[in-house]
């Protein structure tokens, strides 16, 4: 995995991949950060024309819906990095006439996993490598100026996940609301984030199951405040409540946005302020409405011993990412924050189309007082999960 891992580092960098397939190497580069000299560049090198890879969703805020995958585009003439970053997250933006789209080929869809894991927006230029030019890629390969990948390898390495996480240091950490509090850094095997563990208490004290709660790092809401989400209230009411009932975990993660990083949320949030919702303000910069992967939570859940829980969340998608990795989610607990003026559409959104546990709180004109936990069936049994 080592290539492929490189390749999200020289991705974010800004520099071309060759993604090598039986098929046919190509050559991408992401359109994010893309300038005309890099553009020239990169169809200098491979020889043949590029091809700009858009993801389904990014395909239906262009205006074609019912596309079930992504496709690739050949532009004639090529426009310039600019319109390409316009057609790759700006809301209105429409291809220009004369454009053709196929469906996008394994190395291309492959291109835009990679993207996605490097928390890029997942808009792709692609460039077959010409005959002509062969000898002149791999002479760059061989010299260290251009990073040769297979497909197949950096296909594997988005879809197995995070890889077996590294337990790098920890420290004891006292908190406003939970003073016995240790810090544990876990780090991806690919090297790109790191979650933490709160542990909360004396481990040969807690309850059999253990309270645990999944927190998605937020820094507009969880270190400024910000008033658009409830994430700094319900990161401090999770920690106050796994206190008080005798300790346990809050496993900090590295996804923030939802998993589009903070970068592409930024860009959503623009897009909210013209009126979308979040899922829709996200699809149109071609993400998913979650891109989270929470098997990360269950090998920290694994090193750190546990295997029961009583789970602290409004979100049945970790209730069942839980079970589904073997974990013993045994009850559930609802955690709210502040509900304000500015977040109400938000949390709206997350209980009419995440499916949120959140319409007791949204009914109550104040919020509701905080619920016992609820027992859940074990999996596979029937259930509304």
């Amino acid at each position: 995995m080592r290539q492929a891992e490189r390749a999200l580092f020289d991705l974010r960098r800004g520099l071309p991949v060759l993604l090598r397939q039986p098929a046919g190497d190509i050559v991408i580069q992401a359109v994010e950060g893309l300038d005309d000299d890099a553009l020239a560049a990169l169809q200098s090198l491979s020889g043949s024309p590029a091809r700009l890879v858009l993801s389904q969703h990014r395909m239906a805020a262009l205006g074609h819906r019912g596309a079930p995958e992504a496709r690739a585009l050949t532009l004639s003439p090529l426009p310039s990095a600019q319109t390409l970053r316009d057609l790759a997250w700006m809301r209105g933006a429409t291809l220009p006439a004369g454009s053709t789209e196929t469906p996008a080929t394994a190395a291309e869809r492959t291109a835009l996993r990679l993207l996605g894991r490097a928390q890029l927006v997942p808009a792709a230029l692609a460039c077959t490598v010409a005959p002509a030019q062969a000898e002149v890629v791999a002479a760059e390969v061989a010299s260290g100026n251009l990073l040769a990948v297979g497909a197949a390898e950096a296909l594997r390495l988005c879809e197995t996940g995070p890889g077996a996480l590294t337990r790098i240091s920890e420290a004891r950490v006292p908190l406003a609301e939970a003073e016995n509090s240790r810090f544990v850094l876990f780090r991806e095997a690919d090297g790109v984030h790191e979650h933490v563990a709160i542990v909360i208490g004396d481990a040969t004290r807690w309850p059999e199951a253990v309270p645990v709660r999944l927190h998605s790092s937020c820094l507009t809401g969880d270190l400024f405040g910000s008033l658009r989400c409830d994430c700094g209230e319900q990161l401090r009411r999770g920690v106050a409540a796994i206190d008080a009932q005798g300790g346990g975990i809050l496993l900090y993660l590295s996804q923030e946005g939802r998993g589009i990083g903070l970068a592409n949320k930024l860009r959503a949030y623009g897009l909210q302020d013209e009126g979308l919702d979040t899922i829709d303000a996200d699809q149109v910069i071609g993400f998913s409405k979650d891109e989270r992967d929470f098997r990360v939570a269950h090998e920290m859940l694994d090193q750190l011993g546990v295997q029961k829980v009583l789970l602290l969340t409004n979100n049945p998608s970790k209730v069942e990412a839980l079970q589904h990795a073997g974990i013993n989610v045994v009850a559930r607990q609802a955690i709210y924050g502040e509900v304000t003026t500015q977040n109400q559409r938000y949390l709206r959104t997350k209980a009419n189309r995440h499916g949120h546990w959140l319409h007791e709180l949204l009914s109550e004109q104040d919020e509701p007082a905080s619920a016992e936990p609820e027992r859940l069936p074990a999996p596979g049994a029937a259930s509304h999960l």
